[in-house]
């Protein structure tokens, strides 16, 4: 095994030297589309919206832009997706797709099927190579490099649906996984084969002792619930108890921050951490250094990327968008926007907008951070108010009372033009202090908040609970564990879901 070790330990630092001398540019993204269009003219799709026509002209971005509108998941499958499910070929991209990701976005959401083409999976593949090559710059240990890789995520077992299989990205991915890499990933067939996370869990739990584990990888909800259980089921001092060469993190899907707290308690050394930007429609992001930031744009992993400023010349206070064909492309962004992100990609999704909000830290390296999500904001009253503004105020009034807060959610009681919050912590808490606490960070990041509660919007109502209700109400969902996740603004429909949870389990 260290002979092992150290092929991987050289592997990671060729594959660092070649990538650090590759310079992304927006010929890439060009290429990038040229190619897609290339591909797909003699499609369906290909053929209504004139591809051929589009490959010898110098402003084929501009036109490929006028032709195809932008369109989110429902209207997608409305117009194409139905058919390629049904097994249609070469509807939206050569061939007939014969994966399909499940991907149920919020909670209370119905499962999407996202298309996962054969080109697609490469792309997967050639990413998750890219980002191993990071290791090179983090100086890890020599025994680092014979550890195994633990990801935590949802069931690898794929159900057949007619012509096509369908299951969670990580089933597919794994199905075309190379028997080498196997002995270097955890857990066995038998648990990531579950569904159940409450069946996952103590297996997990069970095996730790006997697993070497140096890279974890999954959303943060999950992964720091699975070393909390192992710590506490083992009374050790820290995960590192048994995981001495647990060094590296690789989380997702979820801001991290409110969870660090939480990582910190039960390591008993520094973690690094890195964030990525990955979803069953592609892989866009991942952070290379933890010096920096944000993370960096995958320009040339065929998935064309166009931006659209998250305001009101472009979007509606409904968070619906008004015109269907201008976009920014990445030459074309500045830092500090907020902008909806549209992909075009090697798997038939054409101008398809993910739902995401992104803001560049650094256009000249193309890094960006995730601010948000279109529809998970408050403006009840013109408050304007963002994912990204609730995480920091709750970061800062976690760190200055060294609470450990990482589950919350809020939703708006329009009837009243009020916020109502929800925060899932255990330690002892005077619920009206907290939220004034949380109300004055708010308005000194927001500035249109701070102007609505000055004069027509009441101090928000705060509910703290502890924090095993938000696991308990996922499970009662049939959504624990896995690539599920708490939403941390719910539209009126999760609302009445949740507080009728509340309420008839007697926390309200």
């Amino acid at each position: 095994m260290p002979i092992i070790g150290k092929l991987i330990q050289r592997s990671t630092a060729i594959s660092f030297k070649r990538i650090s001398r590759a310079r992304a540019d927006y010929k890439q993204q060009l290429e990038v589309l040229r190619q897609n269009i290339d591909v797909s003219k003699k499609t369906t799709f290909g053929q209504k919206h004139q591809f051929t026509s589009l490959l010898n002209k110098s402003d084929f971005v501009s036109r490929f832009q006028q032709r195809v509108p932008i369109t989110d998941y429902d209207e997608f499958y409305t117009n194409w997706l139905h058919e390629t499910l049904k097994g249609k070929k070469d509807h939206t991209w050569p061939g007939r797709i014969k994966y399909f990701a499940l991907s149920s976005g919020t909670t209370g959401a119905p499962s999407k099927r996202i298309p996962v083409s054969t080109e697609m999976i490469r792309s997967f593949q050639r990413v998750s190579l890219r980002q191993f090559s990071v290791l090179h710059e983090l100086n890890l240990s020599d025994s680092f490099y014979s550890a195994k890789v633990l990801a935590v995520g949802g069931s690898t077992k794929l159900k057949k649906i007619g012509q096509h299989f369908e299951g969670d990205l990580s089933g597919i991915l794994k199905k075309h996984t190379s028997l080498i890499a196997t002995p270097f990933t955890k857990p066995n067939k038998k648990i990531t084969n579950l569904k159940e996370w409450k069946a996952k869990l103590p297996l997990m739990v069970q095996q730790a002792p006997k697993w070497d584990i140096g890279i974890m990888a999954g959303i943060p909800s999950w992964c720091i619930l699975l070393l909390e259980e192992i710590v506490t089921h083992y009374q050790l001092k820290s995960i590192h108890d048994i995981w001495p060469n647990f060094q590296v993190y690789v989380h997702g899907g979820v801001y991290m921050d409110p969870f660090v707290e939480r990582l910190k308690k039960n390591s008993g050394k520094p973690v690094i951490l890195l964030d990525t930007y990955l979803a069953s429609e592609g892989y866009f992001a991942y952070q290379t250094s933890p010096r920096k930031k944000g993370m960096t744009l995958l320009m040339n992993n065929s998935i064309f990327f166009e931006f659209v400023p998250f305001n009101l010349e472009y979007f509606n206070e409904s968070g619906e968008l008004k015109n269907k064909y201008k976009a920014y492309t990445i030459s074309e962004v500045k830092p500090h926007i907020d902008y909806a992100m549209v992909i075009s990609t090697n798997a038939g999704l054409w101008r398809y907008m993910l739902g995401d909000l992104i803001r560049f830290v650094d256009t000249t390296t193309h890094e960006l951070i995730i601010a948000g999500r279109i529809k998970q904001f408050l403006s009840i009253c013109g408050e304007h108010l963002s994912l990204d503004n609730i995480n920091q105020a709750l970061v800062r009034v976690s760190n200055e009372h060294q609470l450990s807060i990482s589950e919350y959610t809020i939703h708006a009681d329009e009837e009243n033009l009020k916020h109502c919050w929800y925060i899932g912590c255990n330690d002892t808490l005077i619920n009206n202090d907290l939220m004034l606490e949380i109300d004055a960070a708010l308005q000194r990041i927001n500035d249109d908040y701070a102007y609505v509660r000055k004069h027509s919007m009441p101090v928000p109502k705060l509910k703290v609970l502890p924090t095993a209700v938000f696991y308990q109400y996922l499970e009662s969902i049939g959504k624990l564990g896995a690539q599920n996740k708490m939403p941390r603004v719910m539209n009126k429909q999760q609302a009445e879901r949740w507080i009728a949870y509340l309420s008839a389990n007697g926390y309200l």
